[in-house]
């Protein structure tokens, strides 16, 4: 099983859409995966136009926040063919609570012995992050072996993206399996100057981990509206061939790490 954590310093890069989008390429290559919304907001679920009754909380807790007994299984919701949610929301702001309360050295480990699948069922873990470094982000970070970076091709982004690999060397300390895997350019547009500008800057510093650039359009928001994901609402967008080269890019990575093992 891989665990890929999607994640940024900055808001507005396209993370949610990539963690979304990611998922359901994954899926509908008849992988199973699992994606994780780790951010209050809870957009994930609205990006796919589901109501899961249950979500993170729920699933870490083993119990609604009424106190009630859930189980793990109602928490995780079947968004599309071989797709669960857990869904994220204001829950995880009570859970952010729960995990201060834990002692120091077992506070950060809490989602990882959480998602521990039983078997081998389970292709791909996919964490949608939020901005920022919490206990929960750390927690994420703790599970994740992979990290998938999106970066808008802006010049706050990179900025951003300094920022992410303080965070990032932090969590390595506690984790050191964790690596930067992908670095993702959302919302390149090759009609500005500033895009392939912003582009060239990254492949020098990250020629390893470059991925090909998600190109900006309005279907990708249009799709989010709908709670479609691109690959539903415009197949043939140029987002959506860009979005198709990264599930290749890593299921071929994930094919590529098995022949080395």
């Amino acid at each position: 099983m891989r665990k890929i954590a999607v994640a940024m310093a900055k808001g507005g890069v396209g993370k949610t859409t990539t963690a979304v989008t990611l998922a359901h390429g994954l899926a509908m290559t008849g992988a199973t995966v699992v994606l994780v919304d780790c951010d209050t907001q809870g957009q994930a679920a609205g990006f796919l136009g589901v109501k899961p009754p249950h979500g993170v909380y729920e699933f870490v807790t083993g119990e609604n926040r009424k106190g009630e007994p859930v189980s793990k299984n109602s928490a995780l919701f079947p968004a599309r063919d071989n797709l669960w949610l857990l869904a994220g929301g204001m829950g995880l702001v009570e859970l952010k609570h729960r995990l201060g309360e834990y002692p120091r050295d077992q506070r950060h480990a809490v989602l990882a012995s959480a998602l521990v699948p039983k078997g081998d069922g389970l292709d791909y873990l996919i964490f949608d992050c939020a901005p920022g470094w919490d206990v929960l982000s750390v927690n994420v970070l703790m599970a994740a072996d992979e990290v998938l970076c999106p970066v808008a091709m802006q010049a706050p982004s990179l900025e951003g993206l300094k920022v992410f690999f303080s965070y990032l060397l932090s969590a390595q300390k506690q984790n050191p399996a964790l690596r930067l895997k992908y670095v993702l350019p959302t919302l390149f547009d090759r009609r500005t100057r500033h895009s392939p500008e912003v582009l060239g800057q990254l492949k020098k510093r990250f020629a390893r981990q470059m991925c090909a650039p998600i190109g900006y359009n309005t279907g990708l928001s249009e799709a989010a509206a709908r709670g479609q994901t691109i690959f539903e609402l415009r197949p043939g967008a140029v987002s959506a061939e860009g979005y198709r080269l990264l599930v290749r890019k890593v299921i071929e990575d994930g094919k590529n790490q098995e022949t080395h093992s």
